[in-house]
């Protein structure tokens, strides 16, 4: 049987191009008994209004949940005699860890519309042997409300004096001539380890960082890895430790710089791991941070600044950041 179409003032039903017309009219003519289930169009407010039983009500749209997972490792401590500290990590995969030992953390609920800062904490500098002054810290690496702390610089050569210690941080750096350890942060690393005559090893994300021999350079503690690009890759590695002539260099892992050997140059950290430098007589610089985030393709909106790299990993898209910028939900 064919559609009929009606027309008159309020409908017009059968005719795919045009639509159906609710009343309208101003607040001051609303009906004067009105029923409960009344709809009509509000042309003071230009909205939509529906009578509840008790009150006009403006009909609006539930909000767009938008759930984002994020991998934020701040920047590695430069590398002195003892290795660098690894830049904070944590991460909100199911599954995974963030630093520290500590668990997956909750997710993140974005708003649509809003812009949400992204920073990118660059890596500590080296510091000299007998330059009197510990390597540099690495920088915090932010996603709004998330903050992961630049890892702690090493203590470097000399005479017994503070510039032997390790610095607090993301992870600890490692010391030097037996000065204590950095710490690291809960739930974002772990400490360095102490350094006799030759460098202690920079704490990790995943482990304290090892003391070898008297003259053996400490190994960084490890990093962590994870998956949330769809590919595993491993981030805050700490810095291996300086080892004088009859030691062995300490490792690292995960983005980390190894240690040097006698008068050899020390490796730096991997940019854009958050691993610590690696202890050396000339110093050496640790990585820069990074920040990644991922949510469904159906809810990314496109809206970005910093010039992230975006890829696909099923039904999700990645957001990874390797310099500042921000996130329009």
């Amino acid at each position: 049987m064919a559609l009929t179409k009606v027309t008159n003032d309020l409908l017009q039903l059968g005719d795919s191009t045009l639509s159906l017309n609710l009343p309208k009219g101003t607040t001051a003519q609303r009906p004067s008994s009105p029923v409960t289930g009344m709809v009509r169009s509000n042309t003071d407010d230009n909205v939509t209004e529906y009578y509840s039983g008790t009150e006009w009500k403006q009909v609006k749209l539930a909000p767009v949940v938008i759930t984002a997972d994020y991998l934020v490792v701040a920047g590695g401590a430069g590398g002195g005699i003892g290795g660098g500290g690894a830049g904070g990590y944590r991460c909100s995969v199911t599954g995974e860890n963030s630093g520290g030992g500590a668990a997956a953390e909750n997710k993140l609920t974005l708003s649509s519309g809003v812009s949400y800062t992204v920073s990118i904490g660059a890596g500590g500098a080296g510091a000299a042997n007998g330059s009197f002054q510990k390597s540099g810290n690495g920088n915090d690496s932010v996603f709004d409300t998330i903050t992961s702390l630049g890892g702690g610089g090493a203590g470097t050569g000399g005479a017994e004096g503070s510039y032997n210690n390790g610095s607090d941080g993301g992870s600890g750096g490692g010391s030097h001539n037996g000065g204590p350890a950095g710490l690291g942060t809960t739930g974002q690393g772990y400490a360095g380890s102490v350094g006799s005559n030759s460098g202690g090893g920079g704490g990790g994300a995943s482990s304290v960082a090892s003391t070898l021999s008297l003259y053996g350079g400490g190994n960084g503690g490890a990093g962590v890895t994870s998956s949330i690009t769809g590919a595993a890759i491993g981030h805050s590695g700490g810095g291996g430790g300086f080892a004088y002539d009859v030691g062995t260099a300490g490792t690292a892992s995960a983005g980390g710089g190894a240690g040097a050997y006698s008068s050899a140059t020390g490796i730096s950290g991997s940019p854009n791991t958050g691993g610590g430098g690696g202890g050396s007589i000339s110093g050496t610089s640790g990585g820069g941070g990074i920040v990644i985030l991922r949510l469904l393709t159906s809810q990314y909106s496109g809206t970005t600044t910093g010039s992230p790299t975006v890829t696909t990993d099923g039904s999700h898209t990645i957001l990874t950041y390797t310099s500042s910028g921000t996130y329009t939900a």
